[in-house]
């Protein structure tokens, strides 16, 4: 802070014009022994030094956020990212299948034991009624895009194999 008080008295003394190039700098020091005086000057110039501090701070914090936005950020993080199988289940599914379960048929889970009871005993088979839907559950195929039958369906049938343990 001190030096930086320094910085600006300096700086004032340095920004003063006198009327002649030649005056001497002690005419200059004269000059600012009036408190009045000295204040105004330090007033003035020490707002000049303060408003380009903030705009060339300011003008470097902008840049600074656009290249951490451009640069910072994976493009992927935008929305063009391949969706995984567990968040299109959490999206799609996961209303009515909370934890492998089925809020509407108690009987029609996804559990292992009721996925092989009812001959959905492959991620296929789970697919293709994730696509085209069985019963009176509507297929996704719209909602869960392109190859998005197939990575719920392995993800459903991993969660199966393991119990639908959630780490």
């Amino acid at each position: 802070m001190k030096n930086l008080l320094n910085h600006l008295i300096h700086t004032l003394k340095l920004t003063h014009h006198p009327t002649s190039v030649r005056e001497p700098i002690q005419k200059y020091d004269r000059e600012l022994t009036s408190p009045f005086h000295f204040s105004w000057h330090f007033i003035n110039r020490l707002s000049k030094f303060t408003s380009e501090f903030t705009r060339q701070f300011s003008k470097t914090i902008t840049i600074l956020i656009l290249i951490s936005l451009i640069f910072g950020f994976p493009i992927t993080s935008w929305g063009t990212e391949a969706s995984t199988g567990e968040d299109l289940f959490i999206q799609h599914c996961a209303g009515c299948h909370i934890k492998g379960g089925n809020i509407i048929r108690r009987n029609k889970t996804l559990k292992l034991s009721a996925l092989q009871r009812n001959g959905l005993d492959n991620p296929e088979a789970i697919a293709r009624i994730a696509r085209k839907g069985i019963g009176i559950m509507n297929g996704y195929e719209e909602n869960l895009g392109e190859g998005g039958d197939q990575l719920v369906a392995n993800w459903i049938w991993n969660q199966a194999q393991n119990a639908w343990f959630q780490g």
